[in-house]
Formats: C-alpha cells, sequence, structure tokens
C-alpha cells in the first residue's frame, strides 16, 4: 500500500513537501536485507515524531540497524524508493533536526562501540551510537577524556553530537566537536562509502584525477572553497561558540581542507556518518571549584574575561531567577544553600595534576577579585563531594526553568545564541530588555565563559496571535546577535528553529554556499530535507500549534499541578533523555535492561 504522508503543522499544512513513498513495499523490502529492526507501524512513528524541540514531524518508519552493512542496505532500499533519511542518536537536539518526514536511522541501540582507543597518540574511534559518557569513562583510563560535554552527557550519542557540532562545559578546554574529530566513514545518500577527514593539496588533486564520484565531491568541495573563500574568512564571526551554519571555513587552505570537520554539525543534511575517529585531551585529574555571587546575572557577566584570563577549564553561570525557581519546585534544596550571597553566580573550575595545585590557582583569582571593588562573595569547595553538590544546581537549569508554579510554561526556541564573552553583559541587557517589551520572562543559565547563555522563554505555541509574536521575536533577537558578532545557534543547531535566520547572520552569498555544499553531496535532497538549507518556517510543524487539542483522558490520579489534565502532564518531558541512562540512578530500569524507550 503506498503511503502519502503530509504532514500538519499548525499555521498550515505542509503539502508541498509531501512525501510519496510505497512504505508497505519499502518495509517488506528491508525486512528481507537486513538482520535489524524494521519499525514501520504506527506506535513507532508517533515515538519517533519528536525530538527535544517545539516540533513534529511523523516519519515514514523507524530502522534500528545492527551494523555498517544494515545501514548500507537500509540507504540503498530507501534511495531506489526515493525515501528521505534522518539518521538519530538520542533524540535530546532541541531544534527540531532529529525529526522528519524521512526513514529514521535509530543507531542507539546496537551501534554503540567503542572500536578502540589509542592513548599513545590521543585518539579513539567509535560508532555513532556510542554514549558519550561511555567513552568518557573508558577514556579516564588513560588520564584522557573527550573534551565537548553537553548536560545530557549521560544519554547524548556521539553521532548526535557530531551532527549538532555540541559543546558542553569543558568546551573551553577542548573546544566544540568540531575541534576534536579527526576523520569520519561517511556514507552518501547514492551509495558512495569513504573515509574524510584532513586533505592535503596532492590528495585533493589524486582523488579529482581518479574521477568518479568521490573525485566529484572533490572536485565540487575545491571549487566551492574557492569560489568562496574571500567571503567565509570576512563574513564567519570569530567566536568561541559558532554553531550555526555549515563549517565551511574548515575547508580553507589554512584549516588543512578538513572535510570531516567541515561535515560536523550539518545535521544528518549532508550524508550519514558510520564511524569517527575522534581527539581525545589530558583530563585533569584534579579539579577545583570557586564559586563567585555577584549582585545580578548581568554583572557576573562583565567579568568573564577578567576571569578567562586565569585558564579555567570550566565558566559556567546562572541568575536569581533559576534559583528562585528551584525554591518554587522543591529542587536541590540543600544544594543551592550552598551557594555564596548573591543574585547571580558564576561557577569557576580550575585544572591540576594535584588538588593543591588546581585549589592555588583558585586562590590566585579569588585573591584578585578580592581587591577590586564591589568584589563578589565567594566560597572555594575544597572537597570533592561539595562541589559535585554545586555543579547539580548547573546541571538542573533546564528542568528548574520549565513548568514552575504561578508561572507560564517556557520553550525553547531562542535558547542558546552565543556572543563573544567580551561583550556577553550587554548582549544579555539588550536582550533581556526586548523579553520585557514582548513581555517574556526566563531564567538564564549557561556557558558564561563561552559566551553562551541559555533561556526558556514563555512563547504562547498554540494562538495565532501567540506564534505571530514569537516569530516577530525572534527576528529582533537575531538582530541584536548578529549586530554583537555573534552566532544565532551557539551550541544546539540550526534545524528548523533557527535555519531560517541564517541570511541575517551570513548573508545571502554564503546561504548560496550553503546550499552549494548540501547539493554536492545530497544532490537529490533527501538527507534530512528542509533543516538547515531552504528551511521549514520555524512556525510550521509544530509540536503544539493552533490546532493542538488533545484528548482529555479520565485517570485515577488527578494531576492538580497540572490543570487535573493528562495531556498536560505530559508536556513536562522536556526530552533531555533520562529515561535513556544505562547506568546510575534508578530512571529507566526498563532502558536499562532493553534499550527501549
Amino acid at each position: 500500500m503506498k503511503r502519502v504522508l503530509t504532514e500538519q503543522s499548525g499555521m498550515r499544512t505542509t503539502s508541498t513537501r509531501s512525501t510519496s513513498v510505497d512504505a508497505g513495499a519499502l518495509t517488506q523490502e528491508l525486512r528481507s536485507i537486513i538482520r535489524g529492526e524494521v519499525r514501520f507501524d504506527d506506535g513507532s512513528r508517533a515515538l519517533y515524531a519528536t525530538d527535544s524541540s517545539n516540533y513534529r514531524q511523523v516519519p515514514i518508519g523507524v530502522v534500528i540497524p545492527r551494523d555498517v552493512e544494515d545501514v548500507v542496505s537500509t540507504i540503498a532500499a530507501c534511495y531506489r524508493f526515493g525515501a528521505p533519511i534522518l539518521a538519530r542518536g538520542g533524540g535530546t537536539s532541541l531544534a527540531g533536526q532529529c525529526c522528519n518526514v524521512a526513514v529514521v536511522l535509530d543507531f542507539s541501540k546496537y551501534m554503540n562501540n567503542i572500536l578502540a582507543i589509542d592513548p599513545a597518540n590521543k585518539v579513539a574511534r567509535v560508532q555513532p551510537g556510542i554514549v558519550l559518557d561511555h567513552l568518557r569513562t573508558a577514556a579516564e583510563r588513560y588520564h584522557l577524556t573527550f573534551g565537548p560535554d553537553p548536560a545530557t552527557h549521560s544519554q547524548c550519542t556521539l553521532g548526535g553530537m557530531i551532527g549538532n557540532n555540541s559543546c558542553g562545559t569543558h568546551s573551553i578546554m577542548a573546544g566544540m566537536t568540531s575541534e576534536n574529530i579527526e576523520e569520519l566513514e561517511i556514507l552518501t545518500f547514492d551509495g558512495l562509502r569513504m573515509r574524510v577527514g584532513s586533505t592535503s593539496d596532492e590528495e585533493i588533486a589524486r582523488i579529482i584525477g581518479e574521477g568518479g564520484r568521490r573525485g566529484e565531491i572533490y572536485a565540487g568541495l575545491k571549487a566551492l572553497r574557492d569560489k568562496y573563500a574571500n567571503v567565509i574568512r570576512t563574513r564567519f564571526p570569530n567566536l568561541p561558540r559558532r554553531v550555526s551554519g555549515y563549517n565551511l571555513d574548515q575547508l580553507l587552505p589554512e584549516n588543512g581542507f578538513h572535510v570531516a570537520r567541515a561535515l560536523v554539525g550539518t545535521e544528518g543534511t549532508c550524508v550519514t556518518v558510520l564511524e569517527a575517529t575522534t581527539r581525545l585531551v589530558h583530563s585533569p585529574p584534579a579539579r577545583s571549584l570557586l564559586v563567585l555571587g555577584y549582585s545580578d546575572a548581568y554583572l557576573a557577566a562583565d567579568h568573564v574575561p577578567q576571569i578567562m584570563a586565569h585558564g579555567p577549564i570550566g565558566l559556567e553561570g546562572f541568575d536569581r531567577r533559576l534559583v528562585e525557581n528551584m525554591r518554587k519546585k522543591h529542587l536541590q534544596l540543600d544544594n543551592i544553600a550552598l551557594l555564596p550571597e548573591g543574585g547571580g553566580w558564576l561557577l569557576v573550575e580550575f585544572g591540576g595534576e594535584t588538588r593543591q595545585e588546581a585549589e592555588d590557582r583558585a586562590r590566585v583569582l579569588a585573591e584578585e577579585l578580592r581587591r577590586a571593588m564591589n568584589a563578589p562573595s565567594m566560597k572555594l569547595c575544597t572537597e570533592p563531594q561539595e562541589a559535585a553538590r554545586i555543579w547539580s544546581v548547573r546541571e538542573t537549569g533546564l528542568g528548574a526553568s520549565v513548568f514552575v508554579p504561578g508561572e507560564p510554561h517556557g520553550w525553547e526556541g531562542w535558547e542558546d545564541a552565543a556572543v563573544p564573552p567580551a561583550q556577553l553583559g550587554s548582549y544579555l541587557r539588550d536582550l533581556w530588555k526586548l523579553m520585557d517589551r514582548y513581555g517574556y520572562i526566563s531564567a538564564m543559565y549557561g556557558h558564561f565563559g563561552q559566551g553562551c547563555v541559555h533561556t526558556r522563554i514563555n512563547f504562547d505555541l498554540t494562538t495565532n496571535d501567540g506564534i505571530k509574536k514569537f516569530r516577530s521575536f525572534m527576528e529582533e533577537a537575531a538582530d541584536i546577535v548578529v549586530g554583537y558578532g555573534g552566532s544565532i545557534s551557539g551550541e544546539h543547531g540550526d534545524g528548523q528553529s533557527r535555519a531560517e535566520l541564517l541570511p541575517k547572520m551570513y548573508g545571502p552569498e554564503l546561504v548560496q554556499a550553503f546550499r552549494e555544499f548540501k547539493t554536492i553531496w545530497d544532490p537529490d535532497n533527501r538527507m534530512n530535507p528542509g533543516k538547515v538549507v531552504d528551511p521549514y518556517r520555524m512556525d510550521e510543524n509544530l509540536r503544539l500549534g493552533t490546532a493542538y487539542n488533545p484528548p482529555q483522558l479520565r485517570t485515577h490520579f488527578k494531576f492538580p499541578d497540572d490543570q487535573g489534565s493528562f495531556s498536560t502532564a505530559t508536556l513536562r518531558c522536556v526530552g533531555v533523555g533520562k529515561c535513556r541512562r544505562t547506568e546510575g540512578g534508578t530512571m529507566c530500569p526498563s532502558y536499562m535492561v532493553t534499550r527501549e524507550e
């Protein structure tokens, strides 16, 4: 039976992008050629219809491959049927890049192995479904680590991190994911399987001379680099957290024509990653934590450059509203009591070979700050257990910023822009003035040391007026961040949330370059279409939208904190994937055994 898929959004039907695929025939073929699981039933499709974002698109079906051969066979079948492909890891993406009308490839259940760790050369080879913390735990045996560490480190996968160009608290120490990938094994939609990495001029010439599809791709990449090199050098923002757009700067000669790093952050829109060779960095065995309390978060942000000059390995921050939210939700009450006095806090982590070395570095900064006017309140954590308790306050940021009693619900959308760290205080003041003008509220928390701050704003995504207001705010917020030389996304990617805003940041010429880059890899536009390049609008495919009207089921439990509504209670899941943990805690016992959500 041929299934014609026409997705609905709260604003309009996206019929112009409907995908007509003979799903029944594709299902039968896949089941006959792969060892993995083929799930095209309605229940499975519903489970994979959304991620951690505001968006929902029901996929054509789900494939859970057991090995690389399954992936190759699945994509070959999808190529024959014209079915789009979406590679998926932990499903914790916040910009809608992890849902689409496509065949979803979930790598997390079976293709989750560490293939090799080479401590002498400080590299590891991994499959895309490996959970970050599993790699970090294995690498720590050699006092090494994979530097980027998002808050979802216990459940996010390396494949997803490569797709998003993920960062995290310790990106200060090691850079973004793009700076930590040495080589990728990739598969194109039309079936070319190859390894890519840094490429010398001689190698480029040899590959092009050999011809074939591989030669065609490299010729296209070289021509694109030569055509746009000058505008890439002048228009790409120079800041620690530039996640928006494609990493075309990695094709420049000064960056070694690094094809693997150019593909990091493409959100599955160009190729499928089969294997990654990652860089590992030294992991300081001893840590110290200096907690600083300022009168407000803006003043805390103003002091970031001074603190960064002391070489911390982590610099996080959050504001008074986040702490107040925790009190309202009865979260972390014993731990927030450890914070020094203030209305905006910075967590400054130092590393060393010994605890004394790490603590001495913290004390040097503390002494400098004490001598300044309006010195912050301070707390130096000398015990690892105490530091862990304060870090848990920061890591509860997302959970503390949503479903706060007495306040409207907060949503993602404008939650991860980044600016040069020296401009962070000014940017935050301007952003909050804009929020005040729109009547929006949010706590703030995030990676102050790299100029990237998270919010969870109370957008109304269920009425026409509310959605129009959301769009207007997003456009004005983008103008502010671009005015500071920043990136519309500093961590979570463009997907559908922000891709429409890329012309503001890069201009039409570079947006065309992004389009040409994707076309080199995916001329049929079947790799996660409608994300990053030629994107859906930010107000399409909304998970809520004006048509949102869930059934009101009668239940035994009354859900008093959710207006007595089970459907409202289900919105409390913000998609961070804690139910996907494989060790520690109690959530989720069934997942720990079955790897099934």
